[in-house]
């Protein structure tokens, strides 16, 4: 190939991973630019809940979301809180959202969101058998726990509607979850089962994706933050980074999650993306538990089991590219867990992580060409499915760059759908 067909991706996330991936599988010569290092620490990646989800249809904005989070919004140990600041970008993201946080965009989001998940899905698992490392990957389920008989039926309505999308999901009583769960507390009273979900420990699996691509010829480049970028008419031509300036002579693809839209502004992009910090708390895993994750369905805390240890996850906090730590947050998602299983509130945290998630007004992501640069193209915005979604999305990228038709219908995600408002 020749010089024109070199792709520089700018992240070094699960997408910039996956992007590198199936760009070296084409043939294509490609390096990755990371702020930081493959699957940084502060990223939405590197100790999150590691679900991979083909069974979750519902995107973030929803009429149930904008309802209950106008209850939490200012209380910092909800599972939805925005800490308050005068920001111009927050206020427009938050106009957004409630303008998505109705049936009709629901409705409209819910497929596009199953056939990224499922195609992901499908992916992850090529991933796993190709990967000489073994990242914790497993296709088990994932068993969502109620504890009021109000949640409980809301989630049983939730499995009928996605049933019509492909969705095999199944409402259990409480006698089956205890079967499945013996350490259960006695407050859960039913659960609700997603087969298809699985689950892989996240860092380990991004690290193998870069593997896969260095193996192919990718080259990363850690420390190399990008802080400028230099454009001629429709060409990006050069980028200004931490260790000097790179030419562009074929494409650049911008991956850098929650902090691409400083970037995109350089670039005249309006990219609506806020950085969602999300806490997880691992623990020691106890004997006995079985290899399949959980979910308190109404203190929205994932307890995901990972080799030998267990991961609580959770929280939603629009705090912009804060990294610091709100503890009463990290003791609420000790209580959640503590909920649903039996004395996992008590048990020593081994590490306490939080990283930022990027998050979109309507839930999906931004995956498509810029509307204003010919070489450039867009994947970032994932929110909560990053990791469940990075493979599918290398995947589309590669496509674009390669002028191929997109396995999945990209009008739903292109980059300029939002309205200035």
């Amino acid at each position: 190939m020749s010089v024109s067909d070199h792709v520089i991706v700018v992240g070094g996330g699960v997408v910039g991973a996956c992007t590198a991936y199936y760009l070296a599988c084409q043939g294509r010569p490609v390096t990755v630019l990371e702020r930081d290092q493959v699957c940084a620490i502060g990223g939405g990646t590197y100790a999150n809940a590691g679900l991979l989800t083909p069974g979750d249809v519902f995107p973030l904005a929803s009429p149930g979301a904008l309802g209950k989070g106008m209850k939490w919004l200012f209380d910092a140990t909800s599972p939805f809180y925005i800490a308050p600041r005068l920001d111009p970008a927050l206020l427009r993201w938050l106009a957004l959202f409630a303008r998505n946080c109705r049936e009709a965009p629901m409705r409209a989001g819910m497929p596009v969101q199953r056939a990224l998940n499922r195609t992901s899905a499908d992916l992850w698992a090529e991933i796993a058998a190709a990967a000489d490392v073994d990242f914790g990957y497993h296709q088990n389920g994932w068993l969502r726990l109620f504890t009021t008989g109000e949640g409980l039926a809301a989630a049983a309505e939730e499995v009928a509607q996605a049933a019509s999308l492909g969705v095999d999901g199944e409402v259990l009583d409480a006698g089956r979850v205890r079967e499945l769960v013996p350490g259960a507390t006695d407050a859960v009273i039913g659960g609700v089962m997603y087969r298809e979900d699985g689950h892989t420990i996240p860092n380990r699996a991004v690290e193998a994706v870069a593997r896969l691509a260095a193996e192919r010829g990718a080259e990363f480049r850690a420390q190399t933050e990008v802080l400028d970028v230099e454009t001629s008419g429709r060409r990006v031509t050069r980028l200004i980074t931490s260790r000097g300036a790179i030419a562009v002579d074929g494409s650049v693809v911008l991956a850098a999650g929650a902090w691409s839209p400083p970037l995109g502004r350089r670039l005249r992009l309006d990219l609506p993306i806020q950085g969602a910090k999300g806490y997880s708390v691992t623990v020691a895993r106890p004997e006995g538990l079985a290899e399949l994750p959980l979910y308190n369905g109404e203190g929205y805390v994932a307890i995901t089991p990972m080799g030998d240890r267990l991961r609580f996850a959770g929280t939603l906090e629009l705090a912009g590219l804060d990294l610091s730590i709100r503890w009463r947050r990290v003791a609420a998602i000790r209580r959640g867990a503590g909920q649903v299983l039996a004395g996992a509130a008590e048990w020593e945290p081994l590490e306490i992580w939080r990283g930022l998630r990027p998050c979109t007004p309507d839930g999906l992501p931004m995956i498509g060409r810029s509307p204003r640069h010919d070489n450039l193209v867009v994947a970032a915005g994932h929110c909560m499915l990053g990791l469940s979604m990075g493979p599918v999305t290398g995947k589309l990228v590669a496509q674009i760059i390669a002028g191929d038709q997109p396995a999945i219908d990209l009008t739903p995600l292109r980059i300029d759908r939002f309205p200035l408002l």
